[in-house]
């Protein structure tokens, strides 16, 4: 496979940005109507989305680790991003460098 070709990580990175910003939606707006606004809709929704999104970040986090061979730390550390606030977006910038094999 030609690295070049190869949209492992231009997908996993895009992913992880949705992923890390319906966690933010989740947390800091969805959450807040629920218990202060008594909106519990919110987090049915933007819950279901993330969750969804979660199931994506989990799966193409195994897609990068087989393809490019990556070793368990970095999917532990790919993990804690995903359910760290802010983890993904602080974690773009390393994965951004080994998408260009600069790391």
């Amino acid at each position: 496979m030609h690295m070049s070709k190869d949209n492992t990580y231009p997908t996993f990175r895009k992913i992880a940005l949705l992923e890390g910003i319906s966690y933010i939606v989740l947390l800091f707006i969805a959450m807040p109507l629920k218990y202060l606004a008594d909106m519990p809709l919110a987090v049915t929704i933007v819950g279901a989305i993330h969750g969804a999104l979660f199931v994506a970040f989990i799966a193409w986090m195994y897609v990068v680790y087989d393809r490019h061979r990556k070793n368990l730390t970095w999917v532990i550390k790919a993990f804690l991003a995903s359910i760290i606030p802010f983890g993904t977006f602080y974690m773009d910038r390393i994965w951004k460098k080994e998408q260009e094999g600069r790391v």
